[in-house]
């Protein structure tokens, strides 16, 4: 079962080793990102936006129905979920990062944005198969 789960969903496991790096590892300061508001907010809601919509496509890719618990839990949850950990991680194992709530708060923002467009495509594109179905 390990080998099918990355055989299927190899971008998602390398998207959360990044991840985990980057929260994990010191970040050089950028002198012209400090004149964005909110850029580490915004950073935080891209990510995780992205980690969302990569583990939304391999799921589809690879699996023929969509199982709502499923891709509610991996698509959705899992990233939160271990993005808390890494904001715990950040405050209690680490001397270069802080863990803030904020950070937790746009990371799960970023996942639930992600994760409406992600039912929206998908009952969309179940829509039109339904159509085609009926059409033939």
């Amino acid at each position: 079962m390990e080998r099918n789960f990355i055989r299927k969903y190899p971008i998602a496991l390398f998207t959360a080793c990044v991840i985990i790096c980057l929260s994990l590892f010191p970040i050089p300061e950028i002198p012209q990102a400090e004149d964005v508001p909110f850029i580490d907010k915004w950073t935080h809601m891209v990510m995780y936006g992205g980690f969302c919509m990569v583990i939304w496509y391999e799921y589809i890719r690879s699996h023929k129905t969509i199982n709502a618990l499923k891709i509610t839990l991996y698509g959705y949850l899992c990233p939160i979920i271990m993005s808390g950990l890494l904001e715990l991680a950040q405050e209690h194992l680490t001397t270069c990062r802080s863990g803030e709530w904020m950070d937790l708060l746009a990371n799960t923002t970023g996942a639930t944005l992600t994760y409406i467009l992600g039912w929206i495509v998908t009952r969309g594109k179940e829509h039109r198969a339904r159509a085609k179905k009926h059409e033939a």
